[in-house]
Order: C-alpha cells, then structure tokens, then sequence
C-alpha cells in the first residue's frame, strides 16, 4: 500500500513503499540491511508538524544511506584508487602490517570465526578450524615469512645484441582489485585470495557470498576493526551489488563459483580488458584400482568428501570409478566406515555439515528423485528439509543422461561408475569437461604415471584427497571448465602482480650497426653479432 504523509500546510503526499506497512524503506547502513517500520499516522492539526519532522528526518537519513548501485560503487572505486595512487600500499612495511593484522585477527578471533561458519553452515568446530582457520594462518604465514624475497626483482640474462646491459624482472601491484568470494568456505575463500592482493600491494574490494550472511557481517566488521580500511573494503549484498562492482574499471578480479556465474564475471571484466582468475569446479572423480589398503582409501575419500562440508567443495569427489569386480567390495568398505565416522544415522550426527539453504537442497532433493536415479540408491537417501540436512548417499551405476552425471553434485551424493578394466577409467573422465581436481587410488606406478599423463585437470592427487591445495608451493587453480589462473602462497603474490621487465645501458659502448646508412658491410656484421659466434664476429670485422 502507499504510506501517508503530511506537510506543514497540512497537504497530503504519497511516498512508496510496496508493503502493507504505511512506510517501508530497505536500506543499508555499514553494509547491514534493514527495515524502517513506521505505523500508519493519524492526521490531526496538533500533531501534523511533528509528524512531518519526525518523517523528514528519517527520510533524509535513508536517502543518505541509499542502495549500492553502479555510481555508489564508482565512488569507492575512485576512493581506492587514490589511497592506492599515494603509493601507500606499495611499501614493504605497510604490506607486512597488514598481513600480521590478519595474523592477529585469526588468534583473537577464532570463537568468532568459529560461531559464524556453525551458524551459516552447521560446520563443526573441528572442520572449520582445519579447512579455514588453520589454512588461513598458514597463507598469512607464507607470506610474512616469503615477502621480502618475493619483493625483490629478479636477475636475468641480456643477450650480445644489448651489450652493454643488465635487467631485471620487477613485480609491481596491479592496482585495485575485486575478490568475490563463495559461501562454501565462506572465510578461506575470502580472506585467502585478500591476502595475496595485499601481498602484492594492491587495493582491495572483498564481495563476500550472502548465502553465507554471518560470516559475511563478520568478515565486514573485522575487515574494518584490522585491516587499513582506506584500502581494503567489504562490500555486502546480493546480486545488485555483485552488477554494480561489476560495471567498474578493475585493474584484476579474483571470483570462486560456479561456470554459470564466471561466465557473467568475465563478460563483465571484458568490457574493461580487465584480467581475471577463475575458480571454478566441476566433476572430481576418484579413480579406485583394486590393489590398494582398502580401508584407507575409503576414510580418505570419505574426509574428501562427506567430511568436507558434506560435499559442498569445488576439489570434493563427485564420482568413483571403479572396476566392477571390485564394486561391490568398496561399496561396503564405504559403509562400514560411514558408520564409524558417523553413527547408525547420519541424520543426527554432528560431525556433517548442513545443507547451506533452501535453494541447494532442491535442486539436490530433484538430482535425486529423477527417474533412473532413486532406485540406484545403495545407502543413504534420507533428507530432512527442516533441518536442511541430508544424509551421506551411494549410487550405483547411474544412467549417464541424467542431470546428477552432468552436472556438479555439490552435495553428499557419490555416484559410483564402473567400467571393465581400470584403464577404461581414463575415456570415463577425457569424455567429460577438465575437472578441478582428479585422484587416483592405487599402488601401480604405472597407472599412476599414465594417470598424470593421459588426464588433465586442474590439481591431481595420488593416494589422497583434497589435501593437494594445503601444499603452498603447488598452485591451485582450474583447467578450462574448471577455471583459469591460479593462487596460494606465491602463486598469490604473482597473481595479483604485474612482471614488468626493464632493461638497464649506460652510454658507453654505442654501436653504429644500428644506425643509418646502412651499409653491406654493417649488415654482414650485424648478421655475426646477432649469431652469437665470434669467429664469425672477427671474420666480419676484418672484412672476410
């Protein structure tokens, strides 16, 4: 309905507010979103110009705090780039606070950290601490202890055409950048690529998911209370202030999501010739030959994926592929040990994670209930929509042309594929779209080499799962599908720079080979130097 306001002259005006309430206004106010109720007013001669003081104050106040758009976003855009321009950012001091700022934030924050990701995802402390907190401090670490070197410019060769020179490789910052985080690890994935942009000395804008909104407000307002805020900001909301960062000029945008959505992410950066990295995903599979110790490749598989958010993990297994000879084995090998990790019902186990919103357990709930798909069930299959948790659940051998085999499971769904013989493995993945990460469980060393040769995908683990992206020196990032460029450690640092080569000359030792005229003589001997060979140098300077 329309709300009623009214003027000193006691004349009648409408203000909008598309609620039932008489005067609605959603709003945002350091990042946090809200609502201004106000009951319907009465019109009476003594109180007419104390409601329109009362009304006129708080719309003055809500036209101030208006809704981040494109001209909002411009406007911290060119905020940044001037702190960025003073050359603030550049200094190895002010990048080494900021880094132990966020060391210290990790230390004195932990509880809070903790009790945001449990309210946004059921993550259990244990979990959270592992796959977000510790990780965190391990990147931040990384990075003090490697900066200095990092900073340094690196040494290279000239060639004879140059002599005299030497040069270098210098790595600058790009300049101010945008981070859009995700929601399934939802403070590693934020603060992580951050690190790296502050590594590098650049400007930042962090856009946290807000399907994960408790760890969103956290990161918002510690950001703020840690972190120098003339340079590093966190921008809330959903999908209006996701297009309105969008429409700005960056100098690097880092997002973590879905292909759908880089898809928009790139198309956007495009128009600004803005580079990106994408992190993506895909289907991982894990490859199982029958050769292995059985009950420690299932719990890793198991921690790679039902322990891993309950699924909800761009690197978790997707599907196994397997023999089927040795199908069965493994599929009670997996329900043994789901029962020991997990009790006699899932359902009321504390240690898996919650299925983060409505929106995702649909679309999981119809992956399942497709026909072909609900009668492959082997375990599992109990869904529990109040409390927005499913339980561990196997399939065997699911009809390819349905959506759980081609699209992402994001879930706690485990397909099981099998083929003849182990090998056969290898068509199963090549006939698919480059997956973020591939495993293989066997001890042939021969598999295990034409595994790493024959299957592309972003990351590969032998034996393991997931714990490939905890190794700092390894870069972690995707193969077509799956994304491009890459981060951690100093693949951050790099990511997040520019490599700007730069060649140094003095004065002495000009040549006239290269000026006008030019000669037959100066040609021959340009042709020598330029071969490198100095008999042919000589030969050319006495004229043979």
């Amino acid at each position: 309905m329309k709300g009623l306001c009214i003027d000193p002259l006691n004349n009648f005006r409408l203000v909008s507010t598309g609620s039932t309430r008489a005067f609605t206004y959603r709003f945002q106010r350091k990042n946090h979103q809200a609502f201004l109720p106000f009951p319907k007013l009465m019109v009476s001669s003594a109180s007419s110009r104390k409601c329109f003081a009362t009304v006129s104050a708080v719309v003055a106040e809500v036209e101030e705090n208006k809704t981040f758009d494109s001209e909002r976003a411009g406007l911290v855009v060119k905020e940044l780039r001037k702190s960025f321009n003073s050359g603030r950012t550049k200094s190895y001091e002010w990048r080494m606070l900021q880094l132990n700022n966020v060391a210290r934030m990790l230390d004195e924050k932990e509880k809070d950290i903790i009790e945001a990701l449990y309210k946004d995802l059921s993550k259990p402390e244990l979990e959270t601490y592992i796959a977000e907190i510790s990780t965190l401090k391990s990147s931040c670490q990384e990075a003090l202890e490697g900066l200095k070197h990092w900073m340094i410019p690196e040494k290279v060769k000239t060639s004879i055409s140059t002599y005299p020179s030497s040069a270098e490789i210098v790595s600058e910052p790009l300049g101010v950048v945008l981070v859009i985080s995700t929601w399934n690890f939802p403070f590693l994935l934020s603060l992580d690529p951050v690190i790296g942009a502050i590594s590098a000395g650049n400007a930042v804008v962090l856009k946290p998911s807000e399907i994960a909104p408790a760890t969103s407000s956290l990161l918002s307002k510690l950001v703020e209370e840690y972190l120098d805020s003339s340079v590093v900001k966190v921008i809330e909301g959903a999908i209006p202030e996701t297009s309105a960062l969008l429409e700005q000029k960056w100098d690097k945008i880092l997002y973590t999501g879905s292909a759908r959505v880089g898809r928009i992410v790139m198309a956007a950066a495009a128009k600004h010739l803005t580079p990106v990295i994408l992190e993506l995903g895909g289907k991982s599979p894990a490859v199982v030959a029958s050769d292995v110790n059985l009950q420690v490749a299932v719990r890793r598989i198991i921690a790679g994926k039902w322990a891993l958010n309950n699924g909800q993990a761009c690197i978790a297994v997707d599907y196994i592929i397997t023999t089927k000879d040795f199908a069965p084995k493994l599929i009670e090998a997996l329900k043994s040990e789901l029962e020991q990790f997990f009790g006699n019902d899932p359902m009321n186990s504390k240690d898996i994670s919650r299925i983060v919103s409505s929106t995702q357990f649909t679309r999981l709930a119809k992956l399942l209930e497709e026909d072909k798909v609900s009668d492959k069930i082997v375990l599992g299959g109990q869904m529990d929509e109040n409390q927005s948790k499913m339980a561990p659940t196997i399939l065997l051998d699911v009809p390819e042309d349905t959506q759980i085999m081609n699209e992402e499971i994001f879930g706690p769904f485990m397909p099981i594929v099998t083929v003849e013989k182990i090998e056969g493995s290898f068509d199963v993945i090549n006939s698919r779209p480059k997956p973020l990460a591939a495993y293989l469980f066997t001890n042939n060393e021969q598999l295990k080499k034409s595994f790493v040769e024959n299957i592309s995908s972003g990351g590969m683990l032998i034996n393991d799962t997931v714990l490939h992206v905890a190794v700092a020196s390894l870069p972690f990032g995707g193969v077509g599908e799956s994304g491009m460029g890459s981060y951690h450690g100093k693949f951050s640092f790099d990511g997040f720079s520019h490599k700007k080569s730069v060649l140094y000359r003095s004065f002495s030792g000009d040549s006239t080979l290269r000026y006008p005229p030019y000669t037959p003589e100066k040609l021959k001997l340009l042709k020598a130097v330029i071969s490198g060979n100095i008999f042919n140098i000589i030969m050319a300077l006495i004229g043979w």
